[in-house]
């Protein structure tokens, strides 16, 4: 069971797969990718997203990419770490590509309201 999740604040190059990005989980954010985290990394362009979970039996991950629009970001300003921590709700709603910012209004957001 997942115990947090944590957002990698730099963008992460998307070719990356369990070895790689289970060294950015150790170096950069200073954690251990086997203690049932979920980890999230998104590339420059915000348009593909990568989780990393273990599970027992191993790593799993999760990917999307989007066909049109940008992932929303949680506000980074207020944060020098490496990584962020976010709420389970927080994540499904970035999944999921809703913004809570009325003036934040993304073409994938219309499309889930038309759904």
């Amino acid at each position: 069971m997942a115990t947090g999740i944590c957002f990698l604040v730099s963008p992460a190059d998307m070719r990356k797969s369990f070895h790689t990005l289970s060294g950015l989980v150790t170096n950069s954010m200073g954690l251990n990718p086997h203690n049932g985290d979920v980890f999230i990394f998104i590339n420059k362009s915000r348009n593909r997203i990568k989780l990393l979970h273990w599970e027992p039996g191993g790593i799993v991950i999760y990917s999307k990419m989007l066909e049109r629009g940008t992932f929303g970001l949680p506000d980074l300003n207020s944060t020098d770490e490496a990584s962020y921590s976010m709420q389970w709700r927080d994540l499904v709603l970035l999944i999921e590509g809703i913004i809570e910012k009325p003036d934040s209004r993304k073409t994938r957001l219309d499309r889930l309201k038309n759904m």
